[in-house]
């Protein structure tokens, strides 16, 4: 039995993600889509995550859709604000923009077996019909709130950097705030002069590397509009140099420990360089091996750390209370405002993959993941479920720029779909051979990495799971990842609803 759809494709999440799955959906002529977001705005992270300071800590020439390179970026590692609007440009651009239903939160999606159809449900209760699912719902879902004692009785202002509130005036206040990583070291530089005190609070370090970050100027604003291939040449020249950093040093760090080790010793000179105390260059020096938590960069936040309204704690919180922080040392810090820089919940049941996702045999896609570990043929597809597509999916990360992977993915998705127009179907789902093939290669390739063995011991990194993996990255470089979404072996696919993928 067949049902009325309400669309061809149904994408969840209006991010990059989901706008670089609808470009790609309205290049291969798919033109019957929506996209649903739960929030009042469409943009993903960038419009949420919205903290002072914010900025991309990849250069602009990376971290832009390669289809869409942009000449008028300000600056190497453009601002928060331009992302957001570079996000709102290219759906307009591309007519993405009138698709897209705010404010439409997804309670679950279930495949129909009889009509071969996702029935997704929205918050309000609404269901949509469609023939293919695309879950764009990205990493950056759920904020993390520490586990700490007494954090709900603080009387303070209590700010997650995930959401942050402009309405809320910094000035002048005593301010905690919890947490040293990518956040954190961008917040702190851009609210030192503002603020009375910062007490920061760091449970691990973190390997900072230099981040100079020019104007960009006129004239090289004017070449890179009227000679756009610039823009290209220095995506390939970088690539090519994370190839070569990431595929020695990371893929292969147990046959080439030296590439990180001297990347670790070049940043511990950093530290000294700019923290002339000993006792605090070696609070802020990590014991573990570089790459196990997120790389993270910045030119200003160690020279925060001089300033004298701020104070490094690594003592570890024992509580909150009405009025402060009590560390384990039992002395009490009072602030007015405690900011959580704790980021998010990555790779568990409750943010992957958002909502309830339940395939054939009323399997749910997070127990399943919970109970088997996170696993999907080349980060895209899960076997049992049909016509499903992940955008940043188990292992589906490689090399540097997470729009190479919107690029790669897309590839995929738009080669299992043409494939089934070919055959005059509207079905697809990867063999659980394929999957297994893949899921095996994936795993084997892991005992090489950096995350093999104890490297990573004490890193508390969030790219590791509670099984130990870290679904976050796939050990392969970049370019054989680009390559498999091309080459990959469409007869890993099955094609056939009748027919068993198992």
């Amino acid at each position: 039995m067949q049902s009325d759809l309400d669309y061809e494709v149904v994408i969840v999440g209006s991010g990059f993600s989901g706008i670089g799955a609808a470009i790609a959906l309205r290049k291969l002529g798919i033109e019957d889509f929506v996209l649903l977001e739960r929030e009042k705005a469409f943009g993903g992270t960038w419009v949420q995550h919205a903290y002072p300071g914010l900025e991309i800590d990849m250069p602009f020439f990376v971290y832009s859709y390669p289809f869409e390179p942009r000449w008028s970026w300000s600056q190497l590692y453009p601002t928060g604000d331009e992302y957001r609007d570079y996000t709102r440009f290219c759906a307009d651009k591309y007519d993405v923009t009138r698709r897209i239903r705010c404010g439409c939160g997804v309670k679950e999606a279930r495949w129909d077996e009889a009509a071969n159809v996702w029935r997704t449900t929205l918050e309000s209760g609404e269901i949509l019909v469609s023939r293919y699912l695309v879950s764009a719902t990205g990493l950056l879902v759920v904020p993390k709130l520490p586990d700490i004692e007494g954090i709900g009785d603080f009387e303070g202002k209590l700010i997650h950097t995930a959401r942050w509130d402009h309405a809320y005036d910094l000035d002048g206040k005593r301010v905690a705030v919890i947490g040293t990583g990518a956040t954190s070291i961008q917040l702190v530089p851009a609210i030192a002069e503002r603020v009375s005190r910062i007490d920061l609070y760091q449970r691990t370090p973190i390997w900072l590397m230099p981040k100079p970050n020019p104007k960009l100027s006129p004239g090289f604003q004017r070449l890179l509009r009227f000679a756009p291939f610039t823009q290209r040449l220095m995506r390939w020249a970088m690539n090519l140099l994370v190839e070569v950093v990431f595929g020695l040093g990371f893929i292969r760090y147990k046959s080439h420990p030296g590439v990180f080790r001297f990347i670790e010793k070049k940043l511990v000179e950093f530290i000294r360089q700019e923290i002339p105390d000993r006792e605090m260059q070696e609070k802020l020096t990590p014991k573990y091996a570089y790459f196990c938590k997120r790389p993270s960069f910045s030119n200003s936040f160690y020279a925060s750390l001089r300033r004298p309204n701020v104070e490094l704690v690594t003592d570890p919180i024992a509580r909150v209370t009405k009025r402060g922080i009590v560390t384990a040392d039992g002395k009490e810090r009072e602030v007015d405002t405690l900011v959580c820089a704790t980021g998010y919940q990555v790779f568990n049941r409750k943010c992957v993959p958002g909502y309830e996702l339940i395939g054939r045999g009323g399997v749910s896609l997070g127990e399943l993941w919970e109970k088997q570990r996170f696993q999907a043929y080349e980060g895209a597809t899960v076997p049992g479920f049909p016509n499903l597509f992940l955008y940043m999916g188990p292992f589906s990360t490689a090399g540097l720029s997470y729009f190479t992977m919107i690029d790669v993915e897309s590839r995929h998705l738009t080669r299992c779909l043409a494939e089934a127009k070919r055959r005059r179907t509207d079905y697809f789902e990867v063999r659980r051979e394929a999957h297994e093939r893949d899921l095996a290669k994936v795993r084997r390739r892991a005992e090489q990495t950096v995350f093999a063995g104890n490297n990573c011991a004490g890193s508390n990194s969030y790219y590791v799971d509670a099984w130990g993996d870290a679904p976050g990255i796939r050990p392969v470089t970049g370019f054989e990842h680009w390559l498999n979404s091309r080459l990959f072996p469409l007869s890993d696919y099955c094609f056939d609803p009748a027919a068993d993928a198992s």
